[in-house]
């Protein structure tokens, strides 16, 4: 199997350095959508969506006007997944299955272009949207998605209880508190694990060392956060985790994890 890192999305909010860690402070700062494609003889899975075609042809609709103010996506129709799955040469009707680490509109937007795929959720994550959750942008699902409900129940994993193996290689980590039913979704590479860790965290500073995550984007992570005491315990369990180094995790937005983990000899 091959593991390519894409980046499904970029956003541009205001803050620099208050941001995204970087040097500068009157600049806009860089946040990526981190998303997998993962190749095999069996087919094409993808990790996560970014935001999908609609985000750059009618983005008010899709995306709204107070994420379209707040994060500043760029409009780049090659950066969608489906456009980055034809210029590697696939067939966007050969990806036979999507997981997701939950179900916001920067993770999950991109199904719509996908409408043949299994949609791979923890139930808990689909029941908030289906309840009304006002979060979730409802025209991204308006297609009718295959979902696949899946339960925090399974087997240890490196500490963590309830993983899921849900497809060859591909296992489900409960990891809630940014959402009900956010998962963590681990594979394995040829080189070992691999976890996508969603919006568990958002600066790679931050599960290094805690409390350096910057000040603006610990303040959006409080904001958008949905069971404080889950996300912070998750947290301490993923620097754990991250210190014993058996796992190479990354987070869904962090700029400095995606340039990492793209360069040649990880891609």
């Amino acid at each position: 199997m091959r593991v390519r890192h894409l980046n499904c999305g970029t956003m541009t909010p205001l803050g620099g350095r208050l941001v995204d860690g970087r040097p500068g402070l009157l600049r806009r700062a860089t946040l990526v959508c981190h998303c997998l494609l993962l190749e095999s003889d069996t087919g094409l899975v993808l990790i996560e969506t970014g935001m999908g075609t609609p985000a750059v042809t009618e983005p008010e609709r899709w995306l709204g006007r107070r994420f379209l103010t707040l994060s500043r996506p760029v409009s780049r129709p090659d950066e969608t997944a489906v456009s980055q799955l034809r210029a590697l040469g696939h067939d966007p009707a050969d990806v036979r299955d999507i997981v997701l680490t939950h179900l916001d509109l920067d993770h999950a937007g991109g199904l719509v272009d996908f409408p043949q795929a299994r949609v791979h959720v923890y139930a808990a994550e689909l029941a908030a949207y289906r309840a009304g959750n006002k979060r979730y942008r409802s025209v991204q699902f308006a297609h009718g998605p295959q979902w696949i409900e899946h339960t925090d129940t399974g087997d240890d994993w490196f500490g963590f209880s309830a993983a899921q193996e849900i497809l060859p290689d591909v296992a489900l980590i409960p990891l809630a508190g940014h959402t009900l039913g956010h998962a963590g979704v681990a594979v394995n590479t040829d080189t070992g694990w691999l976890l996508n860790a969603g919006d568990a965290y958002f600066s790679h500073s931050e599960i290094d060392t805690p409390g350096s995550i910057p000040p603006g984007l610990a303040l959006f992570e409080r904001l958008v956060q949905t069971v404080p005491e889950q996300r912070v315990h998750n947290q301490q369990r993923l620097r754990e985790l991250r210190r014993t180094g058996d796992v190479t995790i990354f987070a869904a937005h962090d700029l400095t994890d995606f340039e990492l983990l793209s360069r040649p000899a990880h891609a």
